[in-house]
Order: C-alpha cells, then structure tokens, then sequence
C-alpha cells in the first residue's frame, strides 16, 4: 500500500498542504513545533479515522476555524481508492464525516480501507504503562484488520454502559434487562476474547523472533491476560467462562454498581525470561521489548491483510542508537512506504530514503539521502 496524495485544510498548523509522498522511506526533518508530528498525525487520522495523539479531537481543527478536512489517493494491490475525513466543530460539540470514493459512509465502513501502523514516543509507555493503553493497542490493531470487532467491540462497551446505568440506580432496576444486557456481553465479549487471543499468539510468534535480534541472550513473551480465565480458545469455552463469572459477580457488581468482569479489565502481559517486564525490566529493556511488539504488529497486519501497511515513525528512531535504530528498519523487512519525523536525519537511514524539510506547516522536497 502506498499514500499517493494527501490534502490537509485548516488541520493543526496547515492552512493548505498538498504533499505527494515518494514511495519508500519519507523522512520528514524539521525543529521541533513545526509541524511533523501534526503531518503524521494526518496520515494516520486518514487510515483510521481517529487522531493518535488526543481525544478531544476538535483540537485538531486549526485555531478560528471550524472545519479541518482531510484526503488523500491511495494504490492499493486491488485499485485505487480516494478516502476523506472531515472534522466540524461548534457550539453543539464536534462532528466527523466521512467519504470513501467520494460516496459518505459511517466509521465502521471507513476503518480498515487504508491500514496503518504508529508507532510515537507515548508508545514506549506499553511496557510499564496501564492495562487500558495496552487494550487500546490490542483494538486498534483488530479493528483496522477485522471488521466484525469493531462491531463486537462497539456493542460490548455501550453494554456495558446500560448496564451500568442500570447498576448506578440511573434506570429503573430491571432484572430482565440486566439479563439481557449481561447476555449481550457474553456474546460480545466471547467474540473479542477469541480475537485477541489469537492476535496476541501471532504477536508472540514474530515478537519473540524480532527481540532476538536486538537482545540474542533474552526472550521475551507475551501472554494474553483475560479477566475471565476459560480453559480452550473455543467458543463454546469462553462464552461459558464468561456466562460463570456474571453470575459468580452479580452481588460484587450490584454493591460497586459497575460492571467488573469482563474483557473490559483484560491485559496484554510482557515477559521477559520468565520475569514480568514491567516490573523486573530496566527501561532499555523495555523500549527494546515495545520495538519488537510494534515489529510484530506491523508483520501481523500486513500478513492478515495481503497487504503492507503505512508506517508511521514520530520521533521514534532519534530517540535510538545507530545500531538499534538500523536493527529496527531492517527487522520491517520490505515495506513499500513509511513515514519517519525527526529534527535531524536519523541514524541508519538507507541511501534510497527521501528527505523532506518542515518548516512552519510548509513541506519541501529536499533530495534522496
């Protein structure tokens, strides 16, 4: 896949920016504040339809406007396809739109139509940070590759939401509806355990590879942390095991008013040498573990998909030494277009890369390394 076209108006600090990426490796050099982590920011808020960077997504929109817009032409191993995302911001709250060549659809017919991969400075945190960013990564990656758990995931959590309004006293108690409500979350909620217990296998597989080559005397692990233990990965299992523990929690959760148990409390956990990293792990460790998830993720997507995703680099690789930083590209293997931002050239580029200059929101072609 590669980003052919892209179109920003009034998002961040780009008043107008009309960029056609060189295939390859786009390295985007520039002091800080000038905007290249906004460009990336756009290119992945094209794919996936959300900014990596904040929730509040009318931030986005550039000061004393009102509406950021964004497109872009992508090649495709079936076609072309034109995407645009929109961005409307008022006194009512903000609204998003989306196009999918030129017809609009709804977010769920938007995602997965142009794939990414990030990985930021915030990303490194996976390893010691909480279980709600490592969920995060878990969903991103699934929503963008499998369609039905974005639906799944969608319905479990506004589940959850009624329930616990119902929990909270909000709506009237109901024990017909709470059995409805919990029966949604079993049906859900199997569908994304399965999901992610498979994604997190194939994501061990090629993160364990992929740490071998920074750190060839450590291994390194992942293991899927369900809230709800089941003893196989079958359906019928984990519905199950999920059915089991509702009823087991139905006084814990009628006296804290909130649903606890479900795959909303699950984790992704990361071992090295048989040793929790986020505890026993130095943060060179750490950031060494996050570099072969993300491998791992990118390697996951593009073999699921037939197809490579964007890379999106922000400010990751300066952070690197030489070698490390080289190591990294070379475990990508052959990707057809990644995106890289730094305030200067990083270690380990190749002699193909192409350089760009970010100076004030304007993009200037410099030259190939």
């Amino acid at each position: 896949m590669q980003l052919a076209r892209l179109t920003l108006s009034d998002f961040r600090n780009y008043t107008e920016l009309e960029l056609s990426p060189a295939p390859g490796l786009n390295v985007f050099v520039g002091a800080n504040a000038q905007g290249k982590s906004n460009l990336l920011e756009g290119i992945a808020m094209l794919g996936t339809g959300k900014s990596f960077r904040t929730a509040r997504e009318a931030d986005a929109v550039r000061n004393g406007c009102e509406r950021a817009v964004l497109s872009g032409k992508a090649a495709l191993r079936s076609g072309t396809i034109d995407l645009a995302c929109s961005i409307e911001r008022s006194s009512q709250g903000t609204r998003k739109s989306f196009t999918v060549n030129g017809a609009g659809v709804r977010y769920a017919g938007y995602l997965g139509k142009m794939r990414v991969v990030t990985f930021v400075p915030a990303d490194l945190d996976l390893a010691a940070g909480t279980p709600s960013a490592r969920r995060a990564f878990l969903n991103a990656a699934l929503s963008q590759s499998e369609p039905r758990y974005y639906h799944e995931l969608a319905r479990y959590r506004r589940s959850v939401q009624q329930k616990n309004a119902l929990l909270r006293g909000t709506v009237e108690a109901d024990r017909e509806l709470l059995a409805t409500y919990n029966r949604a979350l079993i049906e859900s909620g199997t569908e994304i355990t399965l999901a992610r217990d498979a994604l997190i296998r194939a994501l061990g597989r090629e993160a364990e590879r992929a740490h071998r080559r920074f750190a060839p005397n450590e291994r390194l692990e992942l293991t899927y942390e369900p809230n709800v233990a089941y003893e196989v990965p079958l359906r019928e299992a984990v519905a199950a095991a999920l059915e089991a523990r509702l009823l087991h929690c139905e006084e814990a959760e009628r006296l804290r008013k909130s649903s606890i148990a479900g795959p909303h409390r699950d984790d992704l956990g990361l071992r090295l040498d048989g040793l929790a990293l986020a505890a026993y792990g130095s943060q060179g460790q750490q950031r060494t573990a996050v570099l072969a998830l993300k491998i791992a993720q990118y390697a996951v997507m593009r073999e699921r998909a037939n197809e490579t995703p964007l890379l999106l680099l922000d400010d990751v690789l300066s952070e690197l030494d030489e070698e490390r930083a080289a190591a990294f590209l070379s475990e990508l293997g052959e990707y057809e277009q990644a995106f890289v931002t730094a305030t200067h050239r990083p270690a380990g580029l190749t002699d193909d890369a192409y350089l760009w200059g970010v100076v004030q929101a304007r993009v200037e072609a410099w030259s190939r390394c």
